[in-house]
């Protein structure tokens, strides 16, 4: 079943071979369009932008995308030049928008055949230019991704980790892609997501200080403000990564290189540095994610530039006997 909302595009659609439930005509605040559809059922909204009033202010588009699920949406766009440019298309796609067209025929191949962050990633302009980023969109928030270079080099837990240390002088949450072990662990504002809703989960953050996002196979790492690229220095896990890309180092030179679960000394990090072709940020060892607050994870977030204050000691973070396990 599917809704209808038009103004200036009206008679296009009338060509549209259809089942319609709901349809509406002229031009609505956004908040009168979510208010509708947001409990609704349906399984296609093909959306006239022009029966948004104010649709070419953006924040009207953003405040849609958060409320309903874009992946069942096509939008309409309007035929103004703006519309035409990749920087426009881009904030699109950084809002979760990837279903848009201006014509019957694009219509009726998005019908069948939707969007996903992969269709529309050759339009996204990621390179900063034009301020179409997420964090560029999201000004006020830190977005820091932490992604796994070796097999299982930590990133859920160190996600974790951070977030319990980071919340106490920032509001915080933490994300992660196209998993689910968020579910085993304690807290609040720990989200499970796929690659096509990360961007609009971001959004839904916009009035956090620091974003969280345990990457896993996310393809944009430039989503992120900066990542942690997290490597489990032993022979094995080192020797399966360069096998599988023996250029990984190489690509890595600038980048914020995480030695995480490490046995290397201090003294032995320059070794590794010079035998791997890249600058390590951080070395951190293995840590037991029950104690908090750890001065190996306080270390790091002052490499990060957001260390506050030095946690002391804190009823919330003493270990108990019955916090050891969420169930």
């Amino acid at each position: 079943m599917n809704v209808i909302i038009v103004n200036k595009y009206k008679d296009m659609l009338t060509g549209l071979n259809i089942e319609i439930i709901k349809s509406m005509e002229g031009v609505f605040e956004v908040d009168e369009i979510i208010d509708t559809f947001s409990n609704f059922y349906f399984d296609r909204m093909i959306l006239d932008i022009t029966a948004i009033k104010n649709h070419t202010n953006l924040d009207n588009l953003q405040k849609l995308s958060i409320s309903l699920d874009m992946s069942k949406v096509i939008l309409i766009l309007d035929d103004n030049p703006q519309s035409e440019t990749q920087e426009y298309l881009s904030k699109l796609i950084s809002m979760g928008i990837y279903n848009f067209t201006r014509n019957l025929e694009g219509i009726n191949y998005l019908l069948s055949h939707p969007n996903t962050y992969r269709d529309v990633a050759h339009i996204h302009n990621v390179d900063g230019h034009g301020g179409v980023l997420i964090e560029n969109t999201i000004s006020k928030v830190k977005i820091i991704g932490l992604k796994n270079l070796t097999d299982h080099a930590g990133a859920t837990t160190l996600t974790y980790l951070l977030k319990k240390h980071l919340e106490a002088n920032y509001t915080v949450a933490a994300l992660e892609v196209g998993k689910r072990d968020f579910t085993y662990l304690e807290g609040e504002n720990l989200i499970s997501t796929t690659d096509d809703d990360l961007p609009k989960e971001l959004m839904k953050k916009n009035d956090y200080d620091v974003l969280l996002v345990d990457l896993n196979n996310y393809p944009d790492d430039e989503i992120c403000s900066f990542v942690l690229y997290l490597v489990e220095p032993s022979t094995i896990k080192l020797n399966k990564l360069i096998k599988r890309d023996r250029k990984v180092f190489e690509r890595l030179n600038n980048k914020r290189v995480v030695l995480n679960k490490s046995f290397v000394t201090e003294s032995d990090v320059a070794v590794f540095e010079y035998e791997a072709g890249t600058k390590v940020f951080h070395n951190l060892p293995t840590l037991d994610d029950r104690k908090m607050p750890q001065s190996a994870i306080n270390d790091l977030i002052s490499k990060m530039g957001l260390m506050k204050s030095v946690e002391g000691e804190d009823e919330n973070f003493k270990n108990k006997l019955l916090g050891l396990f969420k169930f």
